[in-house]
């Protein structure tokens, strides 16, 4: 089954490729149709080298690779795009057919359009919204918590250093009692976070942090980078709770995770405000019966790009936002960074700024390291 799923799939690809690749030809002038399609190929084969060669090459050129090569995937998207919406229109009759062949104007037309997409979409990225969100409690809290939760940072070659700085100081700036990070922490690779020394800037926080691992850190050295993030001073919640200040905070193990115990097992007993990191939201009717007051979640961008965030709408109950299933509040975050290239349409890269009020504030020490179990 996952064979021939592979097969329709590539084929699909192969299919869209070709369409994209004639249409290009087309609709270059004479003389230039060879180099307009090579340099098309050729940026796709960059993708695929990078893919292949990314470890091997030292780790500047690792990133030209990876960010040049991630985004000829954007690219092609809008390319196929605008070339079908080109052919609606000229089968309506409302675009000219002479528009789509030997057209210097419908080449700079075309190619202008989607640059513009790729360069607006940059501009948004880096761009970091942020979301409050304030929640009251029946349950007794030590003292009204400020509480910053991210997913999906993806720090390694295309999310540097220089890059997770600007964040810290983000994070910093709310002045949070605690720090919640929601998986996907690093992008995979961990050569270019250990050669670039980026726990440094986690190093800065200036409250406790704690994280769950999302599948990026399964594809990779799941070992190495629970080390490496231990080390930066971030505690990692595998099936496990931590108590702070009143609130209970569970960390899952990512679905990618050989076993996972049932969040009514790691719930059971606890009587504090209930906080469970979970990197994917599926299966959001567990955390409602299991009681939880508030479940975090990250992994699903939103689908990074339109019409992409579509489908992420379908596939999931709850793709992307604040959400309510009974007495539990939900946040699906579309990410602080992500995957690929740093483009984003359609969609926002955020971090969510927590206020947190209980029915018994008073206050019984500064302590800050949570006790964890």
């Amino acid at each position: 089954m996952r064979t021939g799923g592979f097969i329709i799939i590539l084929t699909l690809v192969l299919a869209m490729t070709g369409y994209v690749c004639w249409h290009l030809w087309r609709i270059a002038p004479h003389g230039w149709k060879l180099a307009v399609t090579g340099l098309f190929l050729l940026w796709m084969a960059g993708m695929f080298a990078g893919f292949a060669y990314m470890e091997r090459v030292p780790v500047p050129v690792a990133t030209v690779l990876y960010e040049v090569g991630n985004t000829w995937i954007i690219a092609f998207l809008y390319l196929l795009i605008v070339f079908l919406a080109a052919d609606i229109a000229s089968l309506c009759h409302i675009l000219p057919k002479a528009f789509l062949k030997d057209s210097t104007t419908g080449l700079l037309t075309v190619i202008g359009a989607v640059a513009a997409i790729l360069i607006l979409g940059n501009v948004h990225y880096h761009h970091k919204y942020r979301e409050e969100l304030a929640i009251s409690t029946d349950k007794p809290l030590e003292k009204p918590l400020t509480i910053v939760l991210a997913s999906d940072l993806h720090i390694g070659y295309h999310n540097r250093k220089a890059e997770l700085a600007r964040w810290v100081d983000l994070i910093n700036a709310e002045n949070p009692d605690l720090v919640l990070f929601g998986g996907d922490i690093i992008d995979r690779s961990l050569r270019p976070v250990l050669e670039g020394r980026y726990g440094e800037e986690f190093l800065r926080i200036n409250a406790p942090a704690l994280a769950v691992l999302g599948n990026h850190e399964y594809y990779g050295d799941i070992d190495r980078a629970e080390q490496f993030l231990q080390e930066s001073g971030i505690r990692i919640l595998k099936d496990s709770v931590a108590r702070f200040k009143g609130v209970d905070i569970i960390g899952r193990n990512d679905r990618s995770h050989p076993e996972r115990a049932a969040l009514r097992d790691l719930a059971c007993g606890l009587e504090g405000f209930t906080l469970v990191l979970d990197h994917q939201p599926s299966h959001l009717e567990e955390a409602e019966e299991a009681g939880i007051d508030f479940q975090f979640s990250g992994h699903t961008h939103h689908g990074q790009v339109w019409p992409v965030s579509w489908f992420t709408d379908v596939l999931f109950e709850k793709a992307w936002g604040h959400y309510r299933k009974g007495n539990t509040q939900y946040y699906v975050s579309s990410g602080l960074g992500l995957w690929g290239a740093k483009v984003r349409v359609g969609t926002r890269s955020e971090y969510l700024v927590l206020r947190l009020h209980g029915s018994n504030e008073g206050g019984t020490g500064p302590g800050r390291s949570p006790d964890v179990r």
